[in-house]
């Protein structure tokens, strides 16, 4: 019984490791130079500009246009929203760990008495 516990823990924390380690990744390639100049900067920033002032742009001023605008808008927010969670994921899995840590720690103890 506790065998089958303590391997659930360990699945457990290495399935938290998994997004550790992605968030990691995320780490590394934000701050790559090529990436914060192309997303960061050149999407996230740049093209976010461009894109509020085409909302007022009298030839952006059609439905279809203003759709479109939006939705551009939209996936700007969408990618940052998914950075952020990816970093909120981590932060959940970096303190699932600890505490898993702790409980196989302690049934181990408990089954070596």
């Amino acid at each position: 019984m506790i065998n089958d516990t303590v391997q659930q823990i360990e699945e457990n924390i290495k399935q938290a490791q998994e997004i550790v380690e992605f968030d990691k990744a995320l780490s590394r390639l934000m701050e790559n130079r090529d990436f914060r100049k192309v997303i960061k900067e050149g999407y996230l920033e740049k093209e976010a500009i461009r894109l509020v002032h085409l909302r007022g742009d009298p030839a952006f001023q059609t439905p279809e246009r203003q759709a479109a605008v939006i939705g551009q808008i939209d996936a700007i927010g969408q990618l940052l929203s998914y950075f952020r969670t990816v970093k909120h994921n981590a932060a959940i899995a970096l303190k699932a760990i600890e505490t898993d840590e702790a409980v196989r720690d302690e049934l181990i103890a408990e089954g070596d008495m």
